[in-house]
């Protein structure tokens, strides 16, 4: 389990203008601290400030919509050295039950991330660390599976410093 190798999670809600973060405690689940941050380059610093405030240690940012509003800060923390989760959002029927709220949810997500055996690497990540592989297969696909790849990548790599959510605007 996640939860005998680490000393903490750091759960984010992400959202198109702001993240919000929760430390918990690995052997336990309690919550050290709460804060919400800006979804740009100065939010994303701030996010490790507040790691090395509340979570310094072994740790692991369990983070939601690693494909979306949560992409640049994974791309961010990754490029740093953090290791980064990727978790599916809380089910709709599970935050009807329990309400919806944006620091409860960087809980619920911190913590689904300690109950978790198999964890996932961001979708992005992942396209990056098998790049090299992918792009040896590249002769081996199609014509226009190349060409998807290639854009991919290399819509990837080019968006590196941006968030997901600032993509295309002037």
């Amino acid at each position: 389990m996640v939860a005998d190798e680490l000393d903490y999670v750091v759960g984010v809600d992400t959202h198109r203008d702001e993240h919000v973060l929760a430390a918990v405690t690995a052997p336990t689940g309690a919550v050290l601290a709460g804060e919400n941050v800006r979804a740009d380059g100065r939010g994303y610093r701030a996010t490790l400030r507040f790691a090395a405030r509340y979570a310094a240690g072994r740790r692991v940012w369990a983070i939601e919509g690693t494909g979306s509003y949560g992409a640049g800060l994974a791309r961010y923390l990754a490029a740093r050295g953090e290791t980064v989760l990727e978790l599916s959002r809380t089910p709709k029927g599970e935050r009807r039950l329990r309400g919806k709220d944006d620091a409860l949810d960087a809980v619920r997500t911190a913590r689904a991330a300690l109950a978790s055996r198999r964890l996932t690497l961001p979708r992005l990540a992942n396209a990056v660390k098998r790049c090299g592989c992918s792009c040896s297969l590249v002769g081996a696909l199609s014509t226009s599976a190349a060409r998807r790849l290639g854009s991919a990548v290399r819509g990837f790599l080019s968006d590196t410093q941006k968030p997901a959510h600032y993509r295309g605007r002037r």
